[in-house]
């Protein structure tokens, strides 16, 4: 998978990019169980780096080829 978010960019609540996740409820979710991708929290602000975001996709990719024998 070609990384969807640039690495070196800020990603905050309400861009559109962030919708890949399910939305502003669904990251709100996660940050309250600790399981989403890392944030920054400034004040009242959250902020997501696109490194942050590309690592915690790629280390919750599930291959069900992984397994099989060719």
């Amino acid at each position: 998978m070609s990384k969807p978010f640039e690495n070196d960019r800020n990603y905050v609540l309400g861009d559109p990019e962030l919708e890949l996740f399910g939305g502003r409820e669904k990251l709100a979710q996660w940050r309250h169980k600790s399981t989403g991708p890392a944030y920054y929290k400034i004040g009242r602000r959250v902020v997501y780096r696109g490194s942050n975001l590309n690592a915690w996709l790629e280390a919750n990719l599930v291959d069900p080829n992984a397994g099989s024998a060719s």
